[in-house]
């Protein structure tokens, strides 16, 4: 504990103690000599004296480094003193006990099979059961310190055991609780950071009752029996399956709707160039009819003008309902000024006006006139 200092004055403490011995040696030739001993006596007592005074205070002085703390036993009173913090310290042998304590961060590692928790001597990982009764194995490594304020209490609770008697029971125990409030498939998946979350604050606070500061908690690995990894890929396959058809499914709707919105269109287009052609015709047939009230003869000649090129001559019975009226032919009224006929461009007039009979096979016509 004292460090160089200890050894430094240890030595002096030694080669006080071989004055003790070179002033006996002294006495003993000079006794035999029946010579005067009184110098070699001197020299003794005065190196036995040196020697364990310096011994005592060798073991006396303690050297405390940065990254550590001494815990101070009254032995007589039975009580902790004030620790003793960085720097060289005298306490008195025998009367007072000293026993160092790392404050520095310090790393506990449960884990299987893995090279750290062989140097540690804890190669055995943390096994929990879930809340649906799933077995895991978990790999966990704290970090933590001795809070310099408790270290009293560390000493009066645990001494320098409290890595193995406290640390590593509590954490495996606060580590199988956290577990056991979740669903194996929620650790697989997303809730394994809140699982190592929830374990660190249960740690911390039990941590502080004793006077151990948490750094940090890391959840390094989680094993799952091989059965429930078959399942949940078997699952993950399964939603990856529906995804996929839900997907494709969506994609043909919305070809579906994309061709119906298309026949939707030319539907509509055909049905606006139906509206047009008919709003034509009408507005044709209401020429039309303007034309023939100032002109009633005008369908007269449009029959004639249909008729085939090659008739000479045509019999019609004076009595039959036909559309010639031989007495307007002979008495033609005269061309009224006003009337103005319609563009022949715009209207065809014996495609609008198309007369049953217009088409006649006239050969009969030809063979009756004969």
């Amino acid at each position: 504990m004292g460090g160089g200092i200890s050894t430094l004055i240890g030595t002096f403490a030694l080669f006080a103690f071989l004055v003790f011995l070179a002033g006996v040696g002294m006495v003993v030739i000079s006794a035999s000599q029946n010579r005067p001993v009184r110098s070699g006596i001197v020299l003794s007592v005065v190196g036995l004296a040196t020697g364990v005074l310096l011994l005592i205070i060798s073991q006396g002085v303690i050297v405390v480094a940065p990254q550590q703390i001494a815990v101070v036993f009254e032995t007589i009173r039975g009580e902790l003193s004030e620790p003793r913090r960085e720097g060289t310290h005298i306490i008195i042998p025998v009367l007072q006990e000293a026993t160092i304590y790392d404050i520095s961060r310090q790393e506990y590692t449960m884990a299987s099979g893995r090279e750290e928790a062989v140097q540690n001597r804890n190669d055995d990982g943390i096994i929990a059961r879930t809340l649906d009764g799933q077995e895991v194995e978990l790999d966990v490594t704290v970090l933590f310190s001795v809070d310099t304020d408790q270290v009293n209490d560390i000493h009066r609770n645990w001494e320098n055991r409290y890595r193995e008697s406290f640390v590593r029971p509590t954490v495996r125990n606060l580590i199988r609780n956290a577990v056991s409030n979740y669903n194996a498939e929620a650790i697989y998946g997303i809730s394994r950071e809140e699982l190592e979350l929830d374990a660190e604050e249960s740690v911390r606070v039990r941590f502080a009752r004793e006077g151990l500061l948490l750094d940090d908690l890391q959840i390094r690995s989680i094993s799952f029996s091989q059965q429930f990894i078959e399942e949940i890929e078997a699952k993950v396959s399964a939603e990856q399956r529906q995804q996929r058809a839900t997907t494709e499914a969506e994609t043909r709707r919305i070809e579906a709707g994309g061709i119906a919105s298309a026949r939707i269109e030319e539907a509509r287009g055909d049905a606006e160039a139906t509206v047009l052609r008919a709003q034509a015709q009408a507005q044709a047939l209401s020429l039309i009819s303007e034309q023939i009230a100032a002109n009633p003869i005008l369908v007269q000649y449009e029959y004639i003008q249909r008729l085939s090129e090659n008739i000479t001559l045509a019999l019609i019975p004076s009595n039959s309902p036909f559309l010639f009226d031989f007495d307007s032919v002979q008495n033609l009224p005269s061309a009224r000024p006003d009337f103005r006929a319609p563009d022949p461009g715009a209207i065809e007039f014996g495609e609008l006006f198309d007369l049953p009979g217009s088409d006649l096979d006239l050969e009969e016509g030809q063979n009756s006139g004969n």
